[in-house]
Protein backbone atom coordinates (compact mmCIF):
# COMPACT_ATOMS: atom_id res chain seq x y z
CA UNK A 1 0.00 0.00 0.00
CA UNK A 2 1.10 3.51 -0.76
CA UNK A 3 0.37 5.90 2.13
CA UNK A 4 0.19 9.55 1.02
CA UNK A 5 -0.04 12.23 3.68
CA UNK A 6 -1.61 15.51 2.55
CA UNK A 7 -1.48 18.90 4.21
CA UNK A 8 -5.08 19.90 3.51
CA UNK A 9 -8.40 18.52 2.32
CA UNK A 10 -8.03 20.57 -0.85
CA UNK A 11 -4.65 19.05 -1.66
CA UNK A 12 -6.00 15.57 -0.96
CA UNK A 13 -9.06 16.09 -3.15
CA UNK A 14 -6.99 17.48 -6.02
CA UNK A 15 -4.53 14.59 -6.00
CA UNK A 16 -7.30 12.01 -6.04
CA UNK A 17 -9.24 13.86 -8.74
CA UNK A 18 -6.07 13.82 -10.83
CA UNK A 19 -5.92 10.04 -10.45
CA UNK A 20 -9.47 9.77 -11.78
CA UNK A 21 -8.65 12.17 -14.59
CA UNK A 22 -5.68 10.02 -15.62
CA UNK A 23 -7.81 6.87 -15.70
CA UNK A 24 -10.56 8.52 -17.75
CA UNK A 25 -8.07 10.14 -20.13
CA UNK A 26 -6.44 6.79 -20.85
CA UNK A 27 -9.79 5.03 -21.19
CA UNK A 28 -12.84 7.28 -21.80
CA UNK A 29 -15.05 4.21 -21.25
CA UNK A 30 -13.70 3.55 -17.78
CA UNK A 31 -15.73 1.90 -15.03
CA UNK A 32 -15.63 4.03 -11.88
CA UNK A 33 -16.40 2.66 -8.43
CA UNK A 34 -17.83 5.46 -6.29
CA UNK A 35 -18.46 6.05 -2.61
CA UNK A 36 -20.73 8.39 -0.68
CA UNK A 37 -20.38 10.24 2.62
CA UNK A 38 -18.30 13.28 3.50
CA UNK A 39 -14.91 11.80 2.55
CA UNK A 40 -15.20 11.96 -1.28
CA UNK A 41 -17.12 15.27 -1.49
CA UNK A 42 -14.02 17.33 -2.22
CA UNK A 43 -12.98 14.89 -4.93
CA UNK A 44 -16.36 15.12 -6.65
CA UNK A 45 -16.19 18.91 -6.51
CA UNK A 46 -12.80 18.82 -8.25
CA UNK A 47 -14.11 16.41 -10.90
CA UNK A 48 -17.06 18.70 -11.60
CA UNK A 49 -14.67 21.62 -12.08
CA UNK A 50 -12.51 19.53 -14.42
CA UNK A 51 -15.59 18.68 -16.49
CA UNK A 52 -16.75 22.31 -16.64
CA UNK A 53 -13.23 23.33 -17.69
CA UNK A 54 -13.40 20.77 -20.54
CA UNK A 55 -10.55 18.75 -19.05
CA UNK A 56 -12.54 15.48 -18.93
CA UNK A 57 -15.86 14.05 -20.07
CA UNK A 58 -18.01 11.42 -18.38
CA UNK A 59 -20.28 10.72 -21.35
CA UNK A 60 -18.87 7.24 -21.95
CA UNK A 61 -17.94 6.16 -18.41
CA UNK A 62 -19.98 3.78 -16.28
CA UNK A 63 -20.28 4.20 -12.54
CA UNK A 64 -20.91 1.54 -9.91
CA UNK A 65 -21.69 2.75 -6.43
CA UNK A 66 -20.48 0.85 -3.40
CA UNK A 67 -23.66 0.65 -1.39
CA UNK A 68 -27.18 1.86 -0.68
CA UNK A 69 -29.50 1.97 2.30
CA UNK A 70 -32.49 -0.34 2.56
CA UNK A 71 -35.83 0.54 4.15
CA UNK A 72 -34.98 4.23 4.33
CA UNK A 73 -37.67 6.32 6.02
CA UNK A 74 -39.36 8.45 3.37
CA UNK A 75 -38.77 11.53 5.52
CA UNK A 76 -35.07 11.10 4.75
CA UNK A 77 -35.25 10.00 1.13
CA UNK A 78 -32.82 12.83 0.39
CA UNK A 79 -30.24 10.80 2.33
CA UNK A 80 -30.35 7.90 -0.10
CA UNK A 81 -26.99 7.41 -1.73
CA UNK A 82 -28.57 7.73 -5.16
CA UNK A 83 -29.85 11.20 -4.26
CA UNK A 84 -26.46 12.03 -2.73
CA UNK A 85 -24.68 11.14 -5.95
CA UNK A 86 -27.13 13.06 -8.11
CA UNK A 87 -26.71 16.19 -6.01
CA UNK A 88 -22.95 16.01 -5.56
CA UNK A 89 -21.81 14.69 -8.94
CA UNK A 90 -24.18 13.24 -11.52
CA UNK A 91 -26.37 16.32 -12.03
CA UNK A 92 -23.28 18.44 -12.70
CA UNK A 93 -21.56 16.30 -15.35
CA UNK A 94 -22.40 14.75 -18.73
CA UNK A 95 -22.85 11.16 -17.57
CA UNK A 96 -25.65 9.16 -19.18
CA UNK A 97 -28.36 8.07 -16.76
CA UNK A 98 -28.27 4.52 -18.13
CA UNK A 99 -24.58 4.27 -17.21
CA UNK A 100 -25.24 4.89 -13.51
CA UNK A 101 -25.44 1.71 -11.43
CA UNK A 102 -26.38 0.98 -7.82
CA UNK A 103 -26.52 -2.39 -6.03
CA UNK A 104 -30.30 -2.31 -5.51
CA UNK A 105 -33.19 -1.02 -7.58
CA UNK A 106 -35.31 0.51 -4.83
CA UNK A 107 -34.74 1.68 -1.28
CA UNK A 108 -37.46 -0.59 0.05
CA UNK A 109 -36.55 -3.77 -1.76
CA UNK A 110 -35.67 -6.55 0.68
CA UNK A 111 -35.44 -9.33 -1.92
CA UNK A 112 -33.08 -9.33 -4.86
CA UNK A 113 -30.41 -11.37 -6.59
CA UNK A 114 -27.57 -9.08 -5.62
CA UNK A 115 -24.95 -11.26 -7.26
CA UNK A 116 -26.23 -9.81 -10.52
CA UNK A 117 -24.41 -6.62 -9.52
CA UNK A 118 -21.11 -8.48 -9.39
CA UNK A 119 -21.91 -10.08 -12.74
CA UNK A 120 -22.72 -6.66 -14.24
CA UNK A 121 -19.38 -5.27 -13.11
CA UNK A 122 -17.52 -8.25 -14.57
CA UNK A 123 -19.49 -8.13 -17.84
CA UNK A 124 -18.32 -4.55 -18.30
CA UNK A 125 -14.68 -5.41 -17.72
CA UNK A 126 -14.34 -4.74 -14.00
CA UNK A 127 -13.75 -1.54 -12.06
CA UNK A 128 -10.84 0.53 -13.36
CA UNK A 129 -10.67 2.67 -10.23
CA UNK A 130 -12.56 2.54 -6.93
CA UNK A 131 -12.71 5.17 -4.20
CA UNK A 132 -13.39 4.17 -0.60
CA UNK A 133 -13.98 5.84 2.72
CA UNK A 134 -13.00 4.23 6.02
CA UNK A 135 -15.42 3.53 8.85
CA UNK A 136 -14.41 4.11 12.46
CA UNK A 137 -14.74 0.34 13.01
CA UNK A 138 -12.68 -0.44 9.91
CA UNK A 139 -15.52 -1.04 7.49
CA UNK A 140 -15.13 -0.29 3.79
CA UNK A 141 -18.31 0.01 1.81
CA UNK A 142 -20.73 -1.35 4.40
CA UNK A 143 -18.64 -4.46 5.03
CA UNK A 144 -18.85 -4.50 8.80
CA UNK A 145 -16.50 -6.42 11.12
CA UNK A 146 -16.97 -10.14 10.58
CA UNK A 147 -17.30 -9.81 6.80
CA UNK A 148 -15.65 -12.65 4.88
CA UNK A 149 -12.89 -12.04 2.37
CA UNK A 150 -14.88 -13.90 -0.32
CA UNK A 151 -18.07 -11.88 0.32
CA UNK A 152 -20.00 -10.54 -2.66
CA UNK A 153 -22.69 -7.88 -3.02
CA UNK A 154 -25.30 -8.59 -0.36
CA UNK A 155 -27.65 -7.27 2.32
CA UNK A 156 -25.85 -6.49 5.58
CA UNK A 157 -26.98 -5.39 9.02
CA UNK A 158 -25.27 -2.16 9.98
CA UNK A 159 -23.24 -2.09 13.16
CA UNK A 160 -24.47 0.15 15.96
CA UNK A 161 -21.26 2.20 15.68
CA UNK A 162 -21.92 2.80 11.98
CA UNK A 163 -25.50 3.88 12.61
CA UNK A 164 -24.30 6.18 15.39
CA UNK A 165 -21.66 7.72 13.10
CA UNK A 166 -24.29 8.30 10.39
CA UNK A 167 -26.92 9.74 12.73
CA UNK A 168 -25.55 13.21 12.01
CA UNK A 169 -27.25 12.97 8.61
CA UNK A 170 -30.56 12.11 10.28
CA UNK A 171 -30.94 15.03 12.69
CA UNK A 172 -28.82 13.08 15.18
CA UNK A 173 -31.68 10.62 15.68
CA UNK A 174 -30.33 7.07 15.32
CA UNK A 175 -33.86 5.67 15.13
CA UNK A 176 -34.10 7.04 11.59
CA UNK A 177 -30.80 5.54 10.44
CA UNK A 178 -31.58 2.35 8.47
CA UNK A 179 -30.60 -0.93 10.08
CA UNK A 180 -29.81 -2.58 6.75
CA UNK A 181 -27.98 -1.74 3.56
CA UNK A 182 -26.76 -3.42 0.39
CA UNK A 183 -23.01 -3.33 -0.15
CA UNK A 184 -20.37 -4.53 -2.55
CA UNK A 185 -18.56 -7.40 -0.87
CA UNK A 186 -14.89 -7.51 -0.01
CA UNK A 187 -14.13 -9.78 -2.97
CA UNK A 188 -15.94 -7.30 -5.23
CA UNK A 189 -13.91 -4.40 -3.86
CA UNK A 190 -10.58 -6.20 -4.09
CA UNK A 191 -11.22 -7.06 -7.75
CA UNK A 192 -10.93 -3.38 -8.77
CA UNK A 193 -7.81 -2.59 -10.77
CA UNK A 194 -6.91 0.45 -8.66
CA UNK A 195 -8.17 1.37 -5.18
CA UNK A 196 -8.05 4.71 -3.41
CA UNK A 197 -8.83 5.01 0.31
CA UNK A 198 -9.56 8.36 1.96
CA UNK A 199 -9.03 8.92 5.69
CA UNK A 200 -9.95 12.38 6.95
CA UNK A 201 -11.53 12.35 10.39
CA UNK A 202 -9.95 11.86 13.79
CA UNK A 203 -12.43 9.12 14.70
CA UNK A 204 -10.88 7.02 11.92
CA UNK A 205 -7.38 7.12 13.43
CA UNK A 206 -7.60 3.76 15.18
CA UNK A 207 -8.81 1.98 12.05
CA UNK A 208 -6.12 3.78 10.04
CA UNK A 209 -3.38 2.66 12.42
CA UNK A 210 -4.66 -0.92 12.36
CA UNK A 211 -4.55 -0.88 8.56
CA UNK A 212 -1.12 0.74 8.40
CA UNK A 213 0.38 -1.81 10.78
CA UNK A 214 -1.37 -4.87 9.35
CA UNK A 215 0.10 -7.39 6.93
CA UNK A 216 -2.75 -9.88 6.53
CA UNK A 217 -6.54 -9.86 6.50
CA UNK A 218 -8.34 -9.71 9.84
CA UNK A 219 -12.13 -10.11 9.81
CA UNK A 220 -12.35 -7.81 12.83
CA UNK A 221 -11.01 -5.00 10.64
CA UNK A 222 -12.44 -5.41 7.11
CA UNK A 223 -10.18 -2.68 5.72
CA UNK A 224 -7.21 -5.02 6.11
CA UNK A 225 -8.38 -6.87 2.98
CA UNK A 226 -6.53 -4.08 1.15
CA UNK A 227 -3.27 -5.87 2.03
CA UNK A 228 -4.17 -8.35 -0.68
CA UNK A 229 -4.30 -5.77 -3.46
CA UNK A 230 -1.29 -4.61 -5.50
CA UNK A 231 -2.42 -1.04 -6.25
CA UNK A 232 -3.86 0.75 -3.20
CA UNK A 233 -3.23 4.41 -2.40
CA UNK A 234 -4.24 5.67 1.05
CA UNK A 235 -4.64 9.45 1.23
CA UNK A 236 -4.80 10.88 4.76
CA UNK A 237 -4.34 14.09 6.76
CA UNK A 238 -2.98 13.03 10.16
Amino acid sequence: MNFIRCNSKDELAQKIANEFKNVITINPKSNLGLATGSSPLGVYDKLIKMYKNNEISFKDVRTFNLDEYLCLNKKYFCNSYYEFMKKNLFNEIDIKKENINFPCRTLWEAENNYEKYDDLILENGGLDILILGLGSNGHIGFNEPGSKKNSKTRIIKLADSTRKDNARFFDNDISYVPEYAVTMGLSTIISAKKIILIVLDDNKKKAFEVLKNSVTFDEKWPCTILNEHKDVSVYYLF
